[in-house]
């Protein structure tokens, strides 16, 4: 069976993954650019970036991966399904390539944009998701991009083998956690993390094998 992934979501040093408020002008609220600064240093980003260990790790991203499930406030600000033209924040050819799942109570048609993206709109519950979005990867991964309420969702029910976090320097002080509900977390996960030069560090837990 294909696995569950999450690659580069960023956190704060107090698990913000996002500031507030979110609007069209600041996807990521009052937080900016601070959580991604790591990553536009890097070749993954810009093919004149830097070489190293974020960008080993941001590589990790795009291969294997068959479909993408993420939330409503991952593809517009709050309001977004009351327009008709908005297509998400990527433009004509967003950088998924894939079948993309997005969670809503706001259901559409269907979105096709170019290089093989596909947005579809799903009122579902996690495992409902995966299942779609397992259906449409054809024996390949699915991501679950974010934002940190619907990863949440998907760590509380026990639906994810793998997920890379960057925890990056910063203290957030308010907006959406991660951490929230998840106790104990570690207890289900192989953890190790990596340093970088950048003052990130590098977070990974793959699943342990049942006993």
């Amino acid at each position: 069976m294909s696995r569950t992934r999450i690659h580069n979501l960023s956190i704060s040093l107090d698990g913000f993954a996002t500031g507030e408020p979110q609007s069209a002008d600041a996807p990521f609220g009052h937080a900016g650019q601070k959580l991604h600064t790591w990553m536009f240093a890097t070749r993954f980003w810009d093919p004149g970036g830097t070489a190293g260990v974020d960008d080993a790790f941001a590589e990790r991203h795009g291969p294997g991966i068959g479909a993408e499930i993420m939330g409503a406030g991952k593809f517009g600000p709050p309001g977004w399904w009351d327009d008709p033209d908005w297509k998400g924040w990527w433009g004509p050819n967003p950088p998924f390539h894939t079948p993309t799942f997005v969670l809503t109570h706001h259901v559409r048609s269907s979105i096709e944009l170019e290089g093989g993206t596909t947005f579809h709109f799903l009122d579902a519950a996690p495992a409902e998701a995966l299942e779609t979005a397992r259906a449409a990867a054809d024996g390949q991964d699915v991501r679950i991009g974010g934002g940190p309420t619907v990863v949440r969702q998907f760590l509380s029910a026990g639906l994810v083998d793998h997920m890379h976090l960057v925890q990056v320097p910063i203290v957030l002080g308010r907006g959406v956690r991660l951490w929230d509900g998840l106790e104990a977390l570690e207890n289900t996960y192989h953890v190790e993390a990596v340093s970088a030069p950048s003052g990130v560090t590098h977070l990974t837990f793959t699943r342990k094998a049942a006993a």
